[in-house]
């Protein structure tokens, strides 16, 4: 989709913003009360950055976020299906929510979108065993929020509409973002890589990169309304650009990113090991913006393994990038994600994980245990690894990446270093929580007046994966 036909998409979904919008009014005007929203967002940061797109429809509509799902007066779930037990909880949603509507709130609507609803037999069960969910859509068209919720009003069944794929990008999308002082932004949608394990290629739809000038537009209007820290988000973020006529570089955009005021971190998720190139590792050891923390997925150390992952690289290939991130970016934060026990996982290549594991030494990993995704090609793979052999593997894992990870978190006790204070403390108000740029968390005496604001810290003790810091009030203690 050019330009002009997603200009023209845009408004054509503007008008029904307005018409919806004049409905809630007369509605309002009637019940005396807004109507009320709750999203219930499922899965990755892309799913949660959709959901603050479908919040920012439904505020233009007039619609006011509720607490509690069971009072609201529409429910959307935005749910996730990269496994098969997400789908089961969604159900228990659906179900829960079918008792309270029959009970105490006979007029709550109900939509299911995200990456499950991609899948057609998932939406076919919707269909038959969930017939009171009035909207179902994909991941492809959330733009199209009040159009459909403009039918739902106007048409006597079920609203269903997904789309196999799409190459449309429609911009100046609403969004109401859960922090005033940071927020994600895609760069790009989709994934070409096809795991053998993964269903989001599936689901997502192919890699399609967002031009250069509307992602730069819309960062500088983040930072001109207060936000000093971007997450850039897409599948694969080394990928960026390659759509593009002319292509973009990934580290091209970061440079651009780096010069616009008011933005002083960068972060960005997830980087496929396979597209991480030495230009991308040169911008890094010079920035002065982007954060000192690398999430680099390994999901084996087994190149046998990882070639039944469909994963196009080695371990050699992937200690080599590790190391070079570590020997070009001094004390930068790697952390990883590790599946246990894929089809035909050994010892001996699960022991090539763990020296991965003790060689890197990632400061966190989210470690799982394979399960049978039914769509991909792994599901069709002999030799599942018993149970229990899993089980021993993924606790010899856990306990040693947690070791390892709480060793090398607490290096830089007793250092002054910057942390973005995010929010009140939840077990103690009379603190604040934030994070240095390796992604640490920091917990430190002080009230809400340091929400959003960068402060230099020392970080008193380590608690193994946080710190107890004090706020210092000094300037230039922050190096």
């Amino acid at each position: 989709m050019g330009r002009e036909e997603s200009r023209a998409e845009r408004l054509r979904q503007q008008y029904y913003i307005e018409r919806m919008r004049d409905a809630v009014l007369e509605e309002t005007a009637e019940t005396g009360r807004a109507p009320t929203y709750y999203i219930e967002t499922l899965g990755c940061q892309m799913n949660a950055k959709d959901s603050e797109k479908l919040a920012g429809i439904l505020d233009e509509i007039g619609y006011v976020p509720a607490s509690l799902e069971d009072t609201a007066d529409f429910v959307l779930y935005n749910t996730c299906t990269v496994r098969e037990n997400a789908n089961l909880k969604v159900y228990g949603h659906l179900g829960h929510l079918n008792s309270v509507r029959k009970k105490s709130n006979p007029g709550m609507k109900i939509a299911v979108c995200g990456c499950m609803m991609q899948e057609p037999d998932e939406v076919q069960t919707v269909r038959e065993k969930y017939p009171f969910v009035n909207i179902v859509f994909g991941t492809h068209n959330i733009f199209k929020l009040a159009e459909l919720m403009y039918r739902m009003r106007t048409e006597d069944r079920m609203v269903i509409d997904v789309w196999e794929g799409t190459d449309e990008i429609i911009e100046d999308l609403p969004a109401i973002r859960k922090y005033p002082f940071k927020s994600g932004v895609n760069i790009m949608y989709g994934c070409n890589n096809f795991c053998s394990y993964c269903i989001v290629p599936y689901v997502r739809g192919r890699e399609r990169s967002r031009d250069r000038a509307d992602i730069l537009s819309e960062i500088r209007a983040l930072a001109e309304d207060g936000v000093v820290e971007v997450m850039l988000l897409g599948q694969n973020v080394n990928s960026y650009g390659k759509t593009l006529d002319p292509p973009v570089s990934f580290p091209e955009l970061l440079r651009d990113i780096e010069q616009i005021d008011g933005i002083e971190r960068i972060r960005f998720m997830t980087s496929h090991p396979k597209d991480l190139s030495p230009e991308l590792i040169d911008v890094l050891a010079s920035s002065r913006k982007i954060c000192n923390h690398f999430h680099l997925p390994l999901q084996s150390g087994s190149d046998r393994i990882l070639k039944a992952m469909n994963r196009h690289y080695t371990k050699e290939k992937y200690l080599q990038i590790a190391g070079e991130l570590r020997a070009r970016v001094p004390g930068i934060a790697v952390t990883t994600d590790i599946i246990v026990g894929f089809p035909g996982e050994t010892e001996e290549d699960f022991l090539e994980t763990m020296d991965v594991v003790e060689r890197v030494r990632f400061e966190s990993a989210f470690t799982f245990i394979y399960s049978p995704r039914t769509g991909t090609p792994a599901a069709k793979m002999e030799n599942p690894v018993p149970e229990e052999v899993v089980k021993d593997r993924f606790n010899r894992l856990l306990a040693r990446v947690q070791q390892i990870g709480q060793e090398e978190s607490g290096r830089d006790e007793g250092r002054v270093l910057p942390v973005l204070v995010e929010t009140v403390n939840h077990q103690d108000s009379r603190m604040v929580t934030g994070r240095l740029t390796n992604n640490t968390v920091v917990h430190l005496y002080g009230d809400a007046s340091l929400i959003g604001k960068i402060v230099p810290v020392r970080l008193r003790e380590s608690k193994g994966f946080y710190y107890i810091g004090e706020l210092c009030r000094r300037e230039g203690q922050a190096g």
